[in-house]
C-alpha cells in the first residue's frame, strides 16, 4: 500500500502539536470507521488519522487532521461534505471529500467520546456518544446543541449506534440493549423495549421499508421489520459452530447486500435483506471495526492492522 500526506487547508487556527502525526505507517494503525464519499474511500481511526483513496484502496493519502484523539466514526452526506467524531467529544468536518478537515466542536469537560454521527441533509445532523450524549446541529455543524433531554435515558447509558430507517425515522442503540426511535427527524424520541439486555454496538437500516438490524456482543444480531415494534433473533453459524464474536460495523452495498464485521476476523453477508447471513472468518482472526464496499464487488475492511482489501467474502487480497 502506497501512502502520501495531503497538504493542510484548515479554516481554523490549530497549534502544530494538535495535528495528527504524519506517518508512513498510518495505514497499518488501528482504524475504526470506513465510508464512501462518492467514489472516494475514507477511513478514520487512532491518533486522529484519516486516510482517503481515489483508486479503490490501491494507494492512500493521509489527510492532515486537527486532532490526535481517536476518531470513532465518519459519515458523508454526499461526495464532498462529511463529518467525523471521536474522543474529547470532538466533531470534525470536511467540504472536499475528506482531503482536508476542520474542528467544529469539542467538549473536554465531558471526558467522553462521541461514537456515531448521522446527517439527514447537509444542515441537519445528530451525534451520539458515551453517557447518553446527543448533540444536534441545524446549520451544517456551525453550532451544536446538547439535546440529550429528549431521550428517556436517566441512567445516561452509552449510545453506540445511530441510523436512518427507510420510511420510518431515526434509530439509536446502546448500552444494556437500550433503544430509542424518532419519527419526526429527532425532535421527539421514544424508548423501545428491545430483545436483548447486553450492549448493542451498532444499527443499520436494511434498505427495505421500516426494516433494520441491531448487533452487538457475542454475535447477537436482531432484525425488525416494523421499526422496532417486534424483533427476530438471527442465528449465525460459522464453520466451527455458533458465532460468538462481537459485531462492530456494518454497511449496505450498492447491490443491496448487507455486510457486517466484528472480532475474530468475522465477515457476514446477507443477500435477503438481513433475514439470514453467510459467515466467513478470516485466517488472521484480526478484530474488524468497519467495512465499506469496493467497485469490483470486494470489501474494504478496517480495524486491527489498519486497512485491508478483501474479496466479497472477506478474504485478503493484495492491492
Amino acid at each position: 500500500m502506497t501512502l502520501s500526506v495531503a497538504p493542510a487547508q484548515a479554516a481554523l487556527t490549530v497549534a502544530a502539536g494538535e495535528y495528527s502525526v504524519e506517518s508512513a505507517k498510518a495505514g497499518q494503525a488501528l482504524m475504526i470507521g470506513a465510508t464512501q464519499a462518492g467514489s472516494r474511500l475514507v477511513t478514520v481511526g487512532d491518533r486522529g488519522h484519516i486516510l482517503f483513496s481515489d483508486d479503490q484502496g490501491k494507494t492512500w493519502t493521509q489527510a492532515r487532521v486537527p486532532t490526535r484523539q481517536l476518531l470513532t466514526a465518519v459519515y458523508f452526506i454526499d461526495d464532498k461534505r462529511g463529518w467525523a467524531v471521536g474522543h474529547d467529544a470532538q466533531i470534525l468536518a470536511s467540504t472536499d471529500g475528506g482531503a482536508t478537515w476542520t474542528k467544529q466542536f469539542q467538549d473536554l469537560a465531558r471526558e467522553a467520546p462521541l461514537l456515531d454521527i448521522r446527517f439527514l441533509d447537509a444542515r441537519h445532523g445528530f451525534a451520539i456518544g458515551a453517557y447518553g450524549a446527543l448533540l444536534e446541529t441545524l446549520d451544517g455543524g456551525q453550532h451544536w446543541q446538547d439535546v440529550a433531554e429528549r431521550l428517556e435515558n436517566e441512567e445516561q447509558l452509552h449510545l453506540n449506534g445511530l441510523t436512518q430507517v427507510k420510511d420510518a425515522g431515526l434509530f439509536i442503540v446502546g448500552e444494556q440493549g437500550s433503544m430509542f426511535r424518532s419519527s419526526d427527524d429527532g425532535q421527539t424520541w421514544s424508548r423501545v423495549q428491545g430483545p436483548y439486555e447486553g450492549s448493542l454496538f451498532g444499527v443499520i437500516g436494511t434498505g427495505q421499508s421500516r426494516a433494520l438490524l441491531a448487533y452487538g456482543l457475542r454475535g447477537n444480531l436482531f432484525r425488525s421489520a416494523d421499526f422496532g415494534d417486534s424483533w427476530e433473533a438471527i442465528e449465525l453459524e460459522a464453520a466451527r459452530g455458533p458465532l460468538e464474536f462481537g459485531l462492530a460495523g456494518a454497511t449496505r452495498l450498492e447491490d443491496g447486500n448487507l455486510v457486517l464485521v466484528g472480532n475474530g476476523g468475522s465477515v457476514l453477508r446477507s443477500t435477503d435483506d438481513g433475514r439470514s447471513f453467510s459467515v466467513f472468518n478470516r485466517a488472521d482472526r484480526i478484530a474488524l471495526a468497519g467495512v465499506s464496499g469496493l467497485a469490483d464487488g470486494g470489501l474494504l475492511l478496517v480495524g486491527q492492522g489498519g486497512v485491508h482489501l478483501a474479496s466479497a467474502k472477506g478474504k485478503e487480497v493484495q492491492p
